[in-house]
């Protein structure tokens, strides 16, 4: 028998945990979560409600995640030596990567190691952070449909490509987010300016960038993508939530609604695309747990894969509103092995809150007028700093249909001003309207007898039916009749747990159930 190295790091098993422990405890469940903005914020709450200890890391101080973590750190996560100190020095059980800006080298030396598992792998954090790697996997090892791509490193190389391509195209960095760095060729003389760009909006250091061919598509949609232990089986599932669809302007989202609706092929052939895509990012055991933000570009009944983020994505914040569990709560579950439920409780939308000003510590008016809106919500993520285009908050809303949720999320958003920040102050609540004096007439003469004038000095006399001393004393009760069952006072309805008939002009259902998949991949998509 050979022993082991005497510092050898002990081997840790790929899976979620068998119990969750207590917070700052040595039984403490702990999560290190890289990148603690809007989303990640979202996401250390839902770990929070379930008792899990967090580490909320970030580049910059007092993010909108590491006001509500129980730790709370500041390092450059390009910087593999950084990332592989702070994981020494908490022993996290798992780390969530939450931004593409991540020095991935670290994060799979830590999966080797087996300090801790990285979710969904270190392997799908590799390659989704680089458009390169999960356009390779789509296309040429899954063979999914995509849009035709080439790649470039340099300005010479952009304008051969471009011109394979043909016009108009796409241009985006390999290592981007939310629409930086992306440009939309048309001619020729767009190439020079779209380099220039792809080199400035780049996450990460680099001059390598994707040339895609144009797809005159009628939408795009976010199909959400949830790989979770199935408590039944105990094996890893895939379960879609109904498909979001979204607007974006310069690449970055600013509105979401959710269900879009989809013709039943193209929604089949949506669900194949984003199992297929889901599951190769796994190990095939029980690696691979989490949501996936599956991008998909749909022409008709033919659906291309585009993208996908192996996290929450921006345009799911709009669950928070329409599903019984948000994006956000079912990463938190699948982590952990717990169940998860894609139920679609109402259509709803999203719209962005945009900082409009480029300072500090800004301040929102309007809150209230726009919360008087009906069915909306507001998250302010409170970002430290402001920047005319940097997404400071969203609203949310509900209806019985999408339209509707759209206009109301639209407009409450509109409502909210962004302004310099000043000193609490309490809001004086204007003065009320005058109102006009009230003229009292005299009461009409009675028949057979001049009218009197009333003396508000007098004294009253006995109300009919009174004695001078009060009511008259009350009469026997009648009988009581007989009670009524004890019950909660509801009409009775169907058994607990099985959903009874939608009653007409109620809310509309979501898309028909799918059914969850296990690891297996699917058939191919013609």
């Amino acid at each position: 028998m050979t022993a082991e190295p005497r510092n050898a790091a002990p081997t840790r098993l790929v899976g979620p945990p068998a119990l969750l422990g207590t917070p700052l405890s040595p039984t403490a469940t702990k999560v290190m979560v890289l990148g603690a903005g809007e989303l990640g914020k979202e996401v250390i709450i839902a770990f929070a409600r379930l008792g899990v200890e967090v580490i909320a890391v970030d580049r910059y101080e007092h993010a909108p995640g590491q006001q509500v973590a129980h730790h709370a750190e500041v390092i450059d996560m390009t910087e593999a030596a950084a990332v592989t100190a702070l994981v020494e020095r908490y022993q996290p059980h798992f780390i969530v990567p939450e931004i593409e800006a991540i020095a991935t080298d670290a994060l799979v030396e830590v999966e080797r190691r087996g300090l801790a598992e990285v979710i969904p792998t270190a392997h799908a954090v590799v390659a989704t952070m680089n458009r390169e790697g999960i356009r390779r996997l789509a296309d040429e090892e899954l063979g999914l449909p995509t849009s035709p791509y080439l790649f470039a490193s340099s300005l010479e190389e952009l304008e051969v490509a471009a011109q394979q391509i043909g016009f108009p195209c796409v241009v985006k960095p390999v290592m981007s987010s939310s629409g930086k760095g992306q440009s939309v060729l048309r001619a020729p003389a767009d190439i020079g300016t779209a380099w220039e760009k792809a080199g400035s909006g780049a996450r990460v250091a680099g001059d390598r960038v994707i040339v895609e061919g144009f797809i005159d598509f009628d939408y795009e949609i976010t199909l959400l993508t949830v790989r979770a232990v199935d408590p039944v089986t105990g094996r890893l599932a895939t379960y879609f939530c109904a498909p979001i669809g979204h607007q974006q302007v310069g690449g970055d989202y600013v509105e979401s609604w959710q269900p879009h609706q989809m013709s039943t092929d193209a929604l089949g052939s949506a669900t194949s695309i984003a199992a297929r895509i889901a599951t190769a990012l796994g190990d095939g055991k029980l690696g691979g747990r989490g949501i996936f933000g599956v991008e998909l570009f749909v022409k008709g009944d033919d659906v291309y894969f585009s993208e996908v983020s192996p996290r929450p994505h921006d345009t799911g914040l709009v669950t928070m509103a329409t599903q019984r569990l948000s994006e956000f709560e079912m990463h938190a579950r699948a982590i952990l092995g717990l169940p998860v439920d894609v139920t679609l409780a109402s259509p709803g939308a999203s719209a962005v809150i945009y900082g409009q000003l480029d300072e500090p510590a800004i301040g929102f008016e309007n809150v209230a007028r726009a919360l008087a809106v009906p069915e909306t919500d507001i998250r302010l993520f409170g970002k430290p700093e402001s920047f005319h285009r940097r997404r400071m908050g969203v609203v949310t809303a509900t209806a019985d249909d999408v339209a509707t949720a759209r206009k109301r999320a639209v407009h409450a958003a509109s409502l909210v001003n962004p302004v310099p920040g000043r000193p609490f102050e309490v809001a004086v609540p204007p003065p009320p309207a005058a109102q006009p004096a009230v003229r009292r007439e005299a009461p009409a003469p009675s028949r057979g007898g001049p009218a009197v004038a009333p003396n508000p000095g007098a004294p009253r006399g006995p109300m009919p039916g009174r004695t001078p001393s009060g009511p008259p004393p009350r009469g026997p009760l009648p009988p009581r009749g007989p009670m009524p069952p004890r019950g909660n006072g509801r009409p009775p309805g169907p058994p607990a747990g099985r959903p009874g008939p939608i009653p007409p002009g109620t809310r509309p259902p979501g898309p028909p159930p799918v059914r969850p998949t296990d690891g297996a991949d699917p058939a191919p998509v013609d």
